[in-house]
């Protein structure tokens, strides 16, 4: 038994369950979530320069070197969070950052563009079980409306790097070539392999891991999806996932292309981000006096209302820069506190099986996610329409499901109100 695995009688609470404090503890799972952002984000300013490298023939292609790696980042979710369950968060972390490493320090000397989309494929894998341990770690430590506070404060920092992540990008291919991108991503992950060897400790004691069995699998899986809340959600996040990977890949065509911003690219896209850090950091102030449900409907219902909004000016006649700009950032304020709580919700019910549950949400919600904004970002035909198109109708069906899921009832939840039954949470 090593030292990261040793339990004691008197089980720690909160972040000290794995040695951080509670700012370290933030800190250090944000960074290790921003990677996933910093290998997507940084590679925007950069598709107009691969694709001419490569020889890729047209400009919706290049889409892809974003698109595969949310494919590979969803479909290998399924796989990281029940070994995290059996094997423990920390060691499936460092496994994946090694991976993560060594594959995008491989992507910046291929030659060929097929070679790149496989190891962006990889990439996702690798990113796949970061995600997977640092998420499941946070319910290991955290619970109910304390773990979406955090969660809040997580994505704080971890918005920070969308916000300088295309400057970067831009910077690099300024001064020097695309490759140069990756080398500087394998760097980072390299750093943050080494932070997690010497700091992190195991968050899940021994005496609560599943055994890794075809039975227990199957038997873990039929618990998450089974449950009502847990499954209404997903389905919300997916939604919500596809709303992100839309814009995403469509963000450098449509900022670049329809409204010519060129190396304003960056800028724009950073001060869109910056916004989503505050709309978390409102979010983490906020929930625990209004709760989960209360502050994320109100917002799922704005979203859609205002995606209605910017569909029906895109077909009146082309929207101003400003106009669409304005329309956009507001939606993304929206998603980012309907992710961060739709996140928390779903986890809520599942217990110890934080990690199963993690990976079951996560492969669906980032497979199915990348698949319906990829969709909606090769439609991609010189105007707004089709993004706006598409965040509209991921508005609506995302209030179906979670009409579903709460059986009809909005804004409050057995939780939130002891009169409720408690058996409204379960199908």
């Amino acid at each position: 038994m090593t030292q990261a695995e040793t339990t004691t009688n008197v089980a720690p609470t909160g972040s000290e369950r794995i040695g951080l404090g509670l700012v370290e503890f933030i800190v250090t799972v944000a960074l290790m979530t921003a990677s996933v952002s910093l290998a997507i984000d940084s590679m925007l300013p950069a598709l107009p320069n691969i694709g001419e490298a490569l020889g890729v023939p047209t400009a919706n292609d290049t889409q892809l070197v974003i698109g595969v790696f949310f494919l590979g980042f969803g479909l290998a979710q399924l796989v990281f969070g029940s070994l995290s369950d059996t094997y423990g968060r920390r060691n499936i972390l460092l496994g994946g950052l090694v991976f993560y490493v060594i594959t995008m320090f491989a992507a910046a000397w291929t030659g060929s563009f097929t070679v790149l989309l496989a190891l962006r494929f990889a990439q996702g894998v690798g990113a796949a079980a970061v995600r997977i341990t640092t998420m499941a770690m946070v319910r290991d430590c955290f619970g109910g409306r304390e773990m979406a506070r955090v969660m809040s404060f997580v994505m704080i920092v971890f918005m920070i790097v969308p916000i300088v992540a295309p400057a970067l990008g831009q910077l690099i291919i300024t001064f020097a070539s695309w490759p140069w991108i990756f080398i500087l991503l394998g760097s980072a992950g390299a750093i943050l392999f080494l932070w997690a060897f010497m700091r992190m400790r195991e968050s899940l004691p021994l005496s609560e891991r599943l055994p890794l069995s075809t039975r227990s699998v199957l038997s873990g899986f039929r618990t998450v999806l089974t449950n009502r809340v847990t499954c209404g959600y997903m389905l919300g996040m997916t939604l919500f996932t596809g709303v992100i990977c839309a814009y995403v890949m469509s963000v450098q065509q449509v900022f670049g292309e329809v409204f010519g911003l060129g190396e304003w690219l960056p800028l724009a896209f950073a001060a869109s981000a910056g916004g989503i850090a505050v709309a978390n950091f409102a979010n983490g102030f906020f929930v625990r006096r209004f709760g989960m449900r209360r502050i994320s409907h109100a917002a799922m219902i704005l979203f859609t209302i205002i995606a209605l909004g910017g569909l029906a000016v895109s077909l009146a006649r082309p929207p101003s820069f400003v106009v669409t700009y304005l329309l956009i950032s507001t939606l993304l304020i929206m998603f980012a506190v309907i992710a961060t709580n739709f996140t928390a919700i779903s986890l809520e019910p599942m217990g110890h099986l934080a990690g199963t549950a993690t990976a079951i949400t996560g492969f669906v919600s980032t497979t199915g996610g990348a698949l319906v904004g990829g969709a909606v970002g090769q439609m991609f035909d010189g105007t707004t329409r089709p993004l706006f198109a598409g965040f509209a109708i991921f508005g609506v069906l995302t209030i179906a499901a979670v009409l579903w899921a709460e059986k009809g009832i909005l804004f409050t939840h057995p939780g939130d109100d002891p009169q409720l039954d408690p058996a409204a949470m379960h199908g």
